[in-house]
C-alpha cells in the first residue's frame, strides 16, 4: 500500500516547529509564567469582544459585496465567516475562504465560484487597507535605533505586496473585459505545466471572472470602504489592549506596527493556525520597543490564543447548527 505523503502540510509544520524553537530557546519559562499570572484580563474580554466584532464586521461587508448576486442576511453571513477562520486554525492548506464560499453557497442556492469570487474582492479591500496602516505607521512611528533594518524590511514588504496586490487588480480588470484573450495568454504561461492542471486552472479562472460583480451604487461602495477601515480598528484594538493588560504603555501606532509585522507573518507558510511565525513576528515587533523577552513572549501568545480558541469555539458551535463536519469543510479543497 502507497502511503502518500503531504509535503505542503509537514513542510508548514516543520516551518511552526523552527520559528517556536527559535522562540523558547532564550526565555525563562518561570518569568514567563510570571509574565501571564500578572496580565489584567479585562483587557483580554475586551481584546475578544473585539475579535468578534471584527468578524461581524467582515460579514457587513460581505453583505455589501454580493449584492448584485443576492441580498444575504448577516444571519447567513456570520457563521459562515466564523466558520471559516475556524476552518484556517484547525485546517491544512489555509482552506478557510474556500470554507466560507462552500458553506454560504450550500446555504444561500449560490454558486460557489460566485462567491468565492467576492472573497477574493473581500482580500483585495483588505490588502489595500493593510498597506494604508503601513504607510501611517511608517511616517508617524519613530522606530527605536537600531530598527533600521526592519524599517528596511517592512518598506520592502509593502512595495513588493502592493505590487502584488496591484498586479492582481490588473489581471483581474484584464480577465473581466478581455476574458477570452486574458486566458489564451494565461494558457501560454501556463504550458511548461501538466496539461490537466493548467486546464483546470484555465476552467476556474473562466467560471470565476463570471462571479465577480460589484454594485455601483455610491452607498455600497461607501459602506464597503467604511466597513474595511472599521474591520482593521477592530484588528488593532485587540493588540493594543492586551499591551495595557501586560501594563505595557506604547503608543496606539506601535500596535499598528506589530499588527502589520502579524499580517506579513501570516504569509509565510506555517501550519494550521500559523502558529510559530505568528509568535515571533509578534516577540520581534514588542522586542523593538524594549520589551522584555519573557514578558514578549507572554503578550505573543496571549494575542494568538485570542484569535485562535475563542473563534475555535464559535465556529464548531456553528458547525454542530448546521450540521456539518470538519472531513466535509476539509473537502472543500476540491472545488479550488
Amino acid at each position: 500500500m502507497k502511503i502518500k505523503i503531504d509535503l505542503k502540510f509537514w513542510s508548514g509544520i516543520a516551518i511552526s516547529a523552527i520559528f517556536m524553537l527559535m522562540l523558547f530557546s532564550k526565555i525563562d519559562f518561570n518569568q514567563l509564567w510570571t509574565a501571564l499570572l500578572r496580565v489584567d484580563y479585562r483587557f483580554i474580554v475586551l481584546a475578544v469582544v473585539a475579535t468578534f466584532a471584527s468578524y461581524l464586521l467582515r460579514a457587513v461587508r460581505w453583505h455589501y459585496l454580493l449584492i448584485p448576486e443576492k441580498r444575504i442576511p448577516l444571519s447567513s453571513l456570520y457563521p459562515a465567516t466564523i466558520i471559516g477562520y475556524m476552518a484556517n486554525n484547525l485546517l491544512p492548506a489555509r482552506l478557510g475562504e474556500f470554507v466560507r464560499a462552500y458553506i454560504l453557497a450550500k446555504k444561500e442556492g449560490l454558486q460557489t465560484p460566485t462567491v468565492f469570487a467576492s472573497l477574493v474582492i473581500d482580500r483585495l479591500f483588505d490588502g489595500f487597507t493593510v498597506m494604508l496602516i503601513l504607510l501611517f505607521t511608517l511616517f508617524t512611528l519613530k522606530l527605536p535605533q537600531g530598527m533600521t533594518d526592519a524599517e528596511t524590511l517592512l518598506k520592502t514588504g509593502g512595495a513588493v505586496t502592493f505590487a502584488l496586490y496591484v498586479g492582481i487588480i490588473i489581471f483581474l480588470i484584464l480577465l473581466k473585459r478581455q476574458t477570452n484573450r486574458t486566458l489564451h495568454w494565461t494558457a501560454v504561461l501556463l504550458k511548461p505545466l501538466p496539461k490537466k492542471f493548467s486546464d483546470r486552472i484555465i476552467l476556474l479562472l473562466g467560471s470565476f471572472i463570471g462571479g465577480i460583480r460589484i454594485s455601483s451604487k455610491g452607498g455600497d461602495i461607501s459602506a464597503i470602504l467604511m466597513s474595511s477601515i472599521l474591520v482593521w480598528i477592530c484588528c488593532i484594538i485587540p493588540v493594543y489592549s492586551v499591551l495595557l493588560g501586560f501594563d505595557i504603555k506604547l503608543p496606539i501606532v506601535a500596535s499598528m506596527f506589530i499588527l502589520v509585522l502579524l499580517v506579513f507573518a501570516v504569509m509565510v507558510p506555517a501550519s494550521p493556525g500559523y502558529i510559530g511565525t505568528y509568535h515571533y513576528a509578534c516577540f520581534k515587533g514588542l522586542s523593538a520597543f524594549g520589551i522584555p523577552e519573557s514578558t514578549a513572549v507572554a503578550v505573543a501568545l496571549v494575542i494568538h490564543a485570542i484569535g485562535f480558541f475563542p473563534v475555535i469555539i464559535a465556529g464548531m458551535y456553528y458547525t454542530w447548527k448546521y450540521r456539518l463536519s470538519l472531513s466535509e469543510l476539509q473537502g472543500t479543497e476540491k472545488i479550488r
